[in-house]
């Protein structure tokens, strides 16, 4: 602890200027979220910090400036570049003369939207170009999850400058009340499957579908399946409820983008989480499933398993009878479903936001001095 206090004191009378930089912030993102936090804590630790973005959310605008607006900077300043998409920014990043750390929070692959949203699928491989173009550009790397550390040392980074440290979470978001009246409604002797997360094809909602297809009509119909999230265009998300119609599948709720205060009612009454996502850089909504103690099943894929780390239910195989008798197994045995919140509590411990803090000063600290 005696380091911790000391790096921020180092920080201090240096007068470094931290200088995170990200393309889009909104409120409910968990990049943003991450950006907003660090923000918030190196402001209270006395620590001269602003962020600068080219898209800001409106509510925002007062604690966030335009990226076009970035000062002059000098050789002791510190830039955060939070990096996940091409933009203007990544030609900039690489002429400005200072310190810069890099956080990788991963980009989708293209081939996820190639059916669904072309354009975006063209943006997705240019991101990975441009970003393995900045290869050499940055001080240190951090990477949230070992999958996007991997991804960046198969892009040309430097292994030796990667450094892991999981999303940085603001656990005190999750203690607030949650929405009484979604409490009230769903929590009515139906089983609930939850699942939390923008409706993209990489998210594979149609496996999770699936799967509470067979579970509702084979095993248990006092069952319902909620998705949480907006859907980034139209023809993903009515491929899956043109398959919800054609098997007259009912109790599956999508309730679009919702203020945070019903995620939190929601989380409350869910007795699974389901993820069949193939492509995650880290899946915060896992991590708020465990706060929650809401027995996680999850694809292996991506950053999943890290995220996991041994929690959790993570399977191989989505054959809808498999994943039926899984969620069977855990609403209908205590003594399974307590030991699988045991684990993922003891997993929680891992993303402790002093631990975290700590980890940022540390590697902040080792760039100051290079």
């Amino acid at each position: 602890m005696n380091d911790f206090y000391e790096n921020i004191k180092k920080i201090k009378e240096k007068k470094i200027r931290i200088f995170q930089i990200i393309v889009t912030i909104i409120r409910g993102d968990a990049m943003s979220n991450n950006a907003l936090l660090l923000d918030h804590t190196f402001k209270s630790a006395g620590i001269n910090s602003r962020i600068y973005a080219i898209n800001i959310e409106k509510e925002l605008k007062k604690d966030v400036f335009i990226f076009k607006k970035l000062p002059k900077l000098n050789k002791n300043d510190i830039i955060i570049y939070h990096l996940c998409e091409t933009t203007e920014i990544n030609i900039c990043i690489k002429k400005i003369n200072c310190k810069k750390i890099v956080i990788y929070h991963n980009t989708t692959p293209g081939r996820y939207f190639k059916q669904y949203l072309p354009e975006l699928c063209q943006h997705q491989y240019k991101s990975i170009l441009d970003i393995q173009s900045l290869n050499k550009s940055f001080n240190w790397c951090i990477a949230d999850s070992e999958f996007n550390k991997n991804d960046l040392v198969n892009l040309g980074y430097d292994e030796k400058k990667i450094t892991v440290v999981p999303v940085y979470i603001n656990f005190n978001d999750y203690k607030q009340l949650p929405d009484k009246n979604i409490i009230e409604k769903y929590k009515d002797g139906y089983t609930n499957i939850l699942f939390v997360g923008r409706i993209t094809p990489n998210k594979k909602h149609e496996d999770i579908i699936r799967a509470f297809a067979y579970y509702k009509k084979h095993v248990n119909d006092k069952s319902r399946l909620i998705l949480i999230g907006s859907s980034i265009g139209e023809v993903y998300i009515e491929i899956l409820k043109d398959y919800i119609k054609e098997n007259e599948l009912k109790d599956v709720i999508f309730t679009g983008k919702i203020p945070f205060l019903e995620i939190l009612g929601f989380y409350c009454i869910a007795d699974i989480f389901l993820c069949m996502s193939e492509h995650e850089g880290f899946c915060v909504p896992l991590v708020e499933a465990m706060i929650f103690d809401v027995p996680i099943i999850a694809y292996n894929s991506t950053a999943i398993p890290y995220t996991l780390n041994g929690s959790g239910i993570l399977i191989d195989d989505k054959n809808p009878v498999l994943v039926s008798k899984i969620i069977n197994c855990i609403t209908n045995d205590n003594n399974i479903k307590q030991e699988i919140i045991e684990k993922q509590r003891e997993r929680l411990k891992d993303f402790d936001e002093l631990k975290i803090f700590k980890q940022i000063l540390d590697i902040i600290n080792h760039v100051m001095e290079e």
